[in-house]
């Protein structure tokens, strides 16, 4: 799985020209990354994780969220986005799992049904 990432990282790397540091895709990582004001909404989330399915697009979401908040100015923030959504869907095509859309993970973070 970790090998299947770090794929994933680089071919998003090369897509996308991102250049900027990789969080850590790791709670510890995210928690650090996140700007101070949404470290508490974050391990609120992750305390109400309900089972382990859920966990990876809980991890998703908020990586694409710390990646955003370790930008150091506008552009490198959504060159930050474009780099993890490419990040992200690339991981799921090479472990074969279940694709889904932004709105799709959102939902599955917040706990409800997408629609």
């Amino acid at each position: 799985m970790a090998a299947e990432w770090w794929e994933a990282v680089t071919e998003a790397r090369e897509a996308t020209g991102f250049t900027g540091e990789v969080v850590p895709r790791t709670v510890d990582g995210i928690g650090a990354a996140l700007r101070i004001d949404r470290r508490a909404e974050f391990y609120t989330e992750l305390g109400a994780l309900g089972d382990a399915d859920g966990f990876d697009a809980f991890l998703n979401h908020w990586w694409t969220q710390a990646l955003a908040d370790a930008a150091p100015h506008e552009d490198a923030r959504e060159q930050a986005i474009d780099f993890a959504d490419a990040a992200v869907s690339l991981h799921a095509r090479l472990a074969d799992g279940p694709t889904a859309t932004q709105a799709e993970i959102n939902a599955l973070v917040m706990g409800a049904e997408a629609s």
